[in-house]
């Protein structure tokens, strides 16, 4: 899962899938990072945290960190939630095997649409439920998927 600064949309992406794996009993590694560095080593925004917690997710204890080249390695998929975090990362790819992870993450709920999960970071309460709603939504579709692997 990654956004710009993994203070916001990606670790909200993370806690919401690493609870629909524990909740099945499933056994797969679930990261996210920023395709910027400015926030490694910070902890997810409080208001990400609170909407979080809102929905039974504890975020508290994650920090940013910034996608590398290894990501490309250490996971099967990688989901953007922007078109130009999904540029950040295709441009580190080296090759077509790596390019074919990335995908957009709201393109597993609304298919071949190329929607951007909207950054919250500047707006109000409501921009992290709305946010919180679109990656349920679409790590339902994932872990749907990974079930029928």
């Amino acid at each position: 899962m990654v956004c710009l600064g993994n203070i916001c949309r990606s670790p909200v992406a993370e806690g919401i899938l690493k609870k629909k794996i524990e909740a099945r009993g499933l056994n797969h590694v679930v990261d996210s990072a920023g395709t910027s560095d400015y926030h490694i080593g910070q902890s997810p925004d409080h208001r990400a945290q609170k909407n979080s917690e809102e929905h039974g997710i504890d975020i508290s204890a994650l920090q940013g960190r910034q996608f590398t080249k290894e990501d490309f390695k250490n996971f099967d998929r990688i989901y953007a939630m922007d078109y130009s975090n999904y540029e950040n990362i295709i441009a580190l790819a080296e090759n077509e095997e790596d390019k074919e992870k990335v995908d957009l993450i709201l393109n597993l709920s609304h298919p071949n649409s190329n929607m951007s999960v909207p950054d919250p970071y500047f707006g109000g309460e409501d921009g992290f439920e709305n946010v919180y709603n679109l990656l349920d939504e679409a790590c339902n579709k994932l872990i749907t998927d990974i079930e029928n692997v």
